[in-house]
């Protein structure tokens, strides 16, 4: 880390009151060893992050005159002698974390939500958070001061007066006001990319599943998933206005309101053949687990110009661990990602990143074979929402990576034409001039 610069563990009280302990200094975790975060893994805390606390569980730092790892449970007498929790920052999205909040996980009490979690210290000099994180997108359009819920109600409210018989614009009502998903609240606001939720099926049970959750062990799903199969009129009653009017326009299917599109293949298609006969306007994508290489010909046939391919790994022991893969194998997804490509589609990752498991030397050799063999376009590093300890457990991993930046260096060393993000685009910038070799990016656009 910098000499000029002095970074402190945050911590918070059992009353969630967070601030710097001030003979700590501030630790990350690259899986579940613990690290001093470098200089190049560290950024000012971005606009629209939060911060939040990990439940009982004691934060782990270095002694600030000894060097040594410490945890620490307990406040200084001097303070009151009160329990204190590690904290995490939950970053804004376009930025991908780069070490886990140092926390003492083997003893947490409780299963941790839904959420990335993502080491946050205090820089003593410039009296402001850090975050381990780098920006990975320039795309700025989903940063949380563009979603005033204030401006959406009226709109959704008015929507719904005027296609109160749509059953997917109720659901995505759901989503925009309860879920507070940026994508719904963009079809109400009338711009950018909008979703189109349509299967309540998915031959895969994701450990970290946000809509269905079966297993009594497992952590609880942050909302529900739709419950119906929206027909070809109720998709396009949504979509087609989108393409024709709104900037930038993307419909995208498969969203976290759902299982997986590939199984409704059939309507998804006839939808976006019903779609290009009304408008050629906007990109239409698919975000999929890709599980079905035959549903990728129909998908370019139809009319599709984009697909993303949602993985943990490029290792099959450790997708299987976190898919738990239902009538498939993943050479079907790869196979699926090779036929993308061949159909002409902008084909993407959507790589579900942990530090300790993404930037492993094995996870970065395979993943430079994979975007070879393959001819992947963009990666999105999407930070993955679990429970570190339990997707660490599941997945049976050991060890640790040789970190996230420089593992994003080395990739763009290897094939320079590989494009880094964190959303999906517009046909207008798949293929921007000159960004594709612009990294790294600064952390404030």
């Amino acid at each position: 880390m910098s000499k000029s610069r002095t970074f402190l563990t945050v911590v918070a009280d059992s009353d969630g009151e967070v601030f710097e302990h001030p003979d700590l200094l501030m630790a990350g975790m690259n899986g579940l060893s613990l690290c001093r975060p470098q200089a190049e893994e560290l950024i000012p805390l971005p606009e629209g992050s939060r911060l939040f606390t990990i439940p009982n569980t004691p934060p782990i730092g270095f002694d600030r005159r000894s060097g040594q790892q410490k945890t620490v449970g307990r406040m200084p007498k001097s303070w009151g002698g009160g329990c204190l929790q590690a904290v995490s920052a939950f970053v804004t999205p376009g930025f991908t974390r780069t070490l886990l909040p140092a926390a003492d996980y083997l003893n947490k009490p409780v299963e941790l939500t839904l959420w990335s979690y993502t080491a946050v210290g205090w820089c003593v000099e410039e009296e402001r958070f850090y975050v381990a994180a780098v920006r990975v997108d320039r795309n700025r359009q989903w940063e949380p001061e563009h979603f005033d819920d204030r401006k959406l109600e009226p709109l959704v409210r008015r929507r719904l007066a005027n296609e109160a018989d749509n059953r997917l614009l109720e659901q995505l009502s759901r989503c925009a006001l309860d879920y507070h998903c940026f994508a719904a609240k963009n079809l109400f606001f009338g711009r950018w990319e909008a979703p189109l939720p349509c299967s309540p099926a998915c031959n895969a049970q994701c450990l970290g599943c946000i809509s269905l959750q079966d297993e009594p062990k497992a952590c609880q799903a942050s909302q529900d998933r739709i419950d119906f199969v929206p027909t070809v009129d109720e998709i396009c009653a949504l979509a087609v206005p989108h393409l024709e009017k709104a900037e930038n326009a993307i419909v995208s299917f498969g969203q976290g309101c759902e299982g997986d599109p590939i199984m409704q293949i059939d309507i998804v298609c006839a939808a976006v053949r019903q779609m290009r006969r009304q408008t050629d306007r906007g990109t239409i994508n698919f975000n999929t687990n890709a599980s079905i290489p035959g549903a990728i010909d129909q998908l370019a046939a139809a009319g599709v110009d984009s697909i993303r391919v949602s993985l943990n790994s490029v290792q099959e022991r450790f997708y299987n661990a976190y898919y738990r893969p239902r009538c498939y194998r993943f050479a079907d997804v790869l196979e699926s990602i090779r036929r993308a490509k061949q159909h002409g589609l902008f084909t993407m990752l959507n790589y579900l990143v942990f530090p300790g498991i993404t930037d492993r030397e094995d996870e970065i050799e395979t993943l430079l074979k994979r975007v070879e063999d393959t001819g992947i376009d963009l990666i999105q590093m999407r930070n993955l929402s679990i429970d570190p300890l339990l997707y660490w457990s599941t997945l049976g991993a050991e060890g640790k990576g040789i970190g996230m930046k420089k593992m994003l260096d080395l990739l763009k060393q290897q094939v320079p034409r590989l494009q880094f993000g964190y959303f999906n685009r517009t046909r207008e910038n798949f293929y921007p001039r000159g960004f594709e070799n612009d990294w790294p990016l600064p952390a404030q656009l």
